[in-house]
């Protein structure tokens, strides 16, 4: 039934992010889909993150996120930001990107990005909720279409994650 839940899950709508953090003169980022608008005022973001991610510890020290969307011609993109681990590679290496005014990690190339200051952790499972006010951002391409997760097939391998007999 694992692949039966995965095939529902992945029928939600959700889009596809790069998700920047910074902390001092670290930076790394990593592909997203749990990506959520959570307030209008203030305008909060909340993005499920990892703990095991060599992202998290980045994030929680820096207390920065940036979150950068993807167009559908970029999947290569989500798969170099989503299948290496920032504890083996340089990420950002050999991609366009500037600091944004929080220092977390820009795309050149993304459709739009908004940055955030964390303003809290809520642990959700075998993820945490960073929860972020949305203190910039900009469309760069209004007429894009973003990538949506459903478009990646198993790219990140989450279908061995669901849990059997559900």
């Amino acid at each position: 039934m694992a692949d039966g839940l995965a095939d529902l899950f992945r029928r939600l709508t959700a889009g596809v992010y790069v998700v920047g953090v910074a902390v001092g003169e670290r930076r790394n980022a990593f592909t997203a889909a749990w990506v959520v608008q959570v307030s209008f005022a203030p305008p909060l973001l909340a993005v499920a993150v990892n703990p095991e991610n060599a992202s998290h510890p980045i994030l929680c020290a820096g207390g920065v996120f940036s979150v950068n969307v993807l167009g559908r011609e970029q999947i290569e993109l989500a798969r170099q930001f989503g299948t290496r681990s920032g504890r083996d590679v340089d990420k950002l290496a050999g991609t366009a990107w500037r600091p944004g005014r929080t220092g977390a990690p820009i795309l050149d190339d993304a459709l739009a990005h908004l940055e955030c200051r964390l303003v809290r952790r809520v642990p959700a499972g075998d993820h945490e909720l960073m929860v972020g006010e949305v203190v910039g951002g900009a469309v760069v391409s209004p007429g894009a279409e973003p990538l949506t997760y459903a478009a990646t097939g198993d790219l990140d391998g989450s279908r061995a994650l669901y849990p059997d007999g559900l």
